[in-house]
């Protein structure tokens, strides 16, 4: 068994200080621009103001849990009853963001279709000027985190070999990714209604849209719960990495791979639990363990062999 990362080293060569300083930033940036528009709605009696900075304190709770997981994660490194280190945090981080996300669509949902059925005036003008601050600051929090993810995929790729990248992704940045995505998204659907309602007079685009935003919304939180919850629960066992080792361990006739169970314990790291039938008495747990080497892949591994 290969040794155990250092105490610093809570994902088998992970490093998210980047990932980390990236969404703390982008959580104060959200939580002040929300706390202008709470007191500019009340200060000038806008419900527009007021509804915009409730929806955006939504986010910044999202994108401050994601944050704290990050931290978590690092204050946690030195636990070693954490028998594969901390960064299942970060992943639980990731879960629990895309829930709040699909809250927000369910609430866009519910806002939209009783805005149908009950129309309110819309003061165009001032609702533009705030959906077009609010598409400011989520770009600037976009670019700020896509910084972070650059900065994470350079590192690991001077690293590791990238055989499935799709997996490798930060489930707890992509899940602040999305959230800031989001807004941004429900802002521009948001401008291009209010453009419609005031040339046109089309009231009923804001809600329409409204909901068009929601749904796309909630699509990328199913998506990341999907994807943060596979590995939470080891729902592992379709990745690439089980077909190859059924290829390399399948290969002798004599020897038949009687269990094979493989999870992930970091980013890029999966531990591994097989057991083999065999008439080769050359077959030993340290040589099916000199094999594994080809996959630096796995960190962790536990063999059983049985000599018919």
């Amino acid at each position: 068994m290969p040794p155990r990362p250092a105490a610093h080293d809570h994902r088998f060569g992970a490093d998210n200080s980047a990932a980390e300083r990236g969404t703390r930033l982008v959580m104060w940036i959200t939580a002040v621009t929300m706390v202008i528009e709470i007191v500019a709605g009340w200060w000038f009696n806008s419900m527009a103001l007021l509804a915009d900075g409730w929806h955006m304190s939504s986010h910044a709770l999202a994108i401050g849990l994601s944050a704290y997981a990050y931290a978590a994660a690092r204050r946690e490194a030195d636990d070693h009853r954490y028998a594969f280190g901390t960064w299942k945090i970060e992943v639980l981080g990731g879960f629990a963001s895309a829930v709040l996300l699909l809250g927000v669509a369910a609430l866009m949902v519910g806002g939209s279709i009783e805005r149908l059925f009950r129309p309110a005036a819309i003061r165009y003008e001032e609702a533009i000027a705030i959906a077009v601050l609010g598409l400011i600051v989520n770009v600037a929090c976009a670019v700020v985190l896509a910084r972070a993810h650059d900065h994470d995929h350079d590192h690991h790729h001077d690293h590791h070999e990238h055989h499935d990248h799709e997996s490798h992704h930060d489930l707890n940045l992509r899940a602040a990714y999305l959230h800031v995505v989001a807004d941004a998204a429900t802002s521009v659907l948001a401008i291009a209604a209010l453009v419609g309602g005031l040339l046109f007079g089309w009231a009923w685009l804001d809600p329409v849209m409204g909901i068009v935003g929601a749904v796309l919304v909630a699509t990328w939180a199913r998506g990341l719960i999907r994807s943060t919850s596979s590995v939470l629960l080891d729902r592992e066992m379709d990745h690439p990495i089980v077909a190859q080792l059924h290829r390399t361990f399948d290969a002798d006739p004599r020897t038949e791979l009687t269990d094979l169970h493989v999870w992930r314990v970091g980013r890029r790291a999966y531990a591994c639990a097989l057991a083999l039938r065999t008439d080769d008495r050359g077959v030993t747990p340290e040589a099916l363990r000199a094999r594994l080497a080809a996959y630096p892949e796995i960190v962790h591994s536990t063999i059983e062999v049985e000599h018919r």
